[in-house]
């Protein structure tokens, strides 16, 4: 996986390069035209809800799926010419633990670790190691079936890295766990791009993005829309938002009506529909939005105009809701 090395031609320092990549299923279009630059050692996010195209995008630089159309090199090698080499240079870790759930955590790793050429003892000191490194260890003679949720996520990413990759491909990696264990991954992922490790990464959730990744590109319904650091995308709105919330949460559908009337932008409902936000260009038709509402006599309980949050763009870009909003904030 790591020991391989790119070939030594005059390569650019990037880790990936995709151009036109499409991939289809029958009449749909999951990946449609899209172009991909990763550098060496960065942590890159591929950001979109469920469907989007994410996973077959992942999946095709993988060389797990074929490309319809397009061209990609992975550290130099070719997915076309040289898919080999590219499976010898990356780790993938799926949606879903590739565990055997009645294997302790300690016979996972030992068991991976000799298929990948590991003997006897270096076998059990790569699994210890690994074990350590992913603060397993007091758990390394439980049975996988045993470990929670955030526990099995660090061993199923730790059973990717038995030999070091160049370039690692996390597909939604926190998806499901609770706030502190999604935090503990975190840390591995950012100590993982500190060792020198190029990371992708897919995921719906925008604090994650926000939080891990230098770059981040978003996609929808197969195509990339946007990409820019989480700064650049935020600015590119070219907007901020009024956000607002009411003293009677129950007339929030007509406040919803009396704003995208008067505004012409559609509100955004937090998770708790306790409160909105809306895209306003001047602090001129904020002005207009608050008289509107005082007018209908809808009472506010706070209000506030501001730069937009990564949630806030994706809405913009997209119009539709994020995981972080459906999981009431909790990324």
């Amino acid at each position: 996986m790591a020991d391989t090395a790119a070939p030594n031609n005059g390569v650019s320092s990037l880790a990936i390069e995709a151009h036109g990549l499409t991939k289809n299923f029958g009449n749909v279009r999951a990946v449609d035209g899209i172009d991909l630059t990763v550098p060496r050692g960065m942590i890159f996010g591929i950001l979109g809800p469920n469907g989007a195209g994410k996973t077959t995008l992942l999946r095709m630089l993988a060389t797990l799926l074929p490309a319809d159309a397009g061209s990609a090199k992975v550290l130099g090698f070719d997915l076309k010419d040289s898919p080999q080499e590219v499976r010898g240079s990356i780790a993938m870790t799926g949606q879903f633990a590739s565990l055997d759930e009645d294997l302790t955590g300690r016979e996972n790793l030992i068991l991976l670790a000799r298929l990948w050429g590991f003997r006897g003892r270096n076998a059990k000191k790569r699994a210890d190691d690994l074990l350590t490194a992913f603060d397993l260890m007091e758990a390394a003679t439980k049975q996988v079936k045993d470990y929670s949720g955030g526990m099995r996520r660090r061993l199923d990413i730790a059973a990717s890295l038995v030999v070091t990759p160049g370039v690692l491909f996390l597909d939604e990696p926190t998806t499901g766990l609770d706030p502190m264990a999604r935090k503990s991954v975190w840390r591995m992922i950012r100590s993982l791009s500190e060792a020198g490790v190029t990371i992708l990464l897919t995921t719906q959730y925008l604090e994650e993005a926000d939080q891990l990744a230098a770059r981040i590109a978003v996609i929808n319904h197969g195509k990339k829309i946007a990409e820019g650091t989480s700064r650049e995308l935020k600015a590119a709105t070219g907007s901020g938002f009024l956000h607002l919330t009411l003293v009677e949460h129950l007339r929030i559908d007509e406040a919803e009506q009396v704003l995208e009337e008067i505004t012409g932008n559609k509100p955004q409902r937090s998770s708790e529909g306790a409160a909105l936000s809306l895209m306003i260009d001047t602090p001129q038709n904020a002005n207009r939005a608050l008289a509107a509402l005082i007018k209908a006599d809808i009472e506010l309980a706070d209000f506030s105009m501001g730069a937009p949050s990564l949630d806030e763009v994706f809405f913009a870009l997209t119009g539709q809701i994020t995981e972080t909003q459906i999981t009431d904030g909790e990324a």
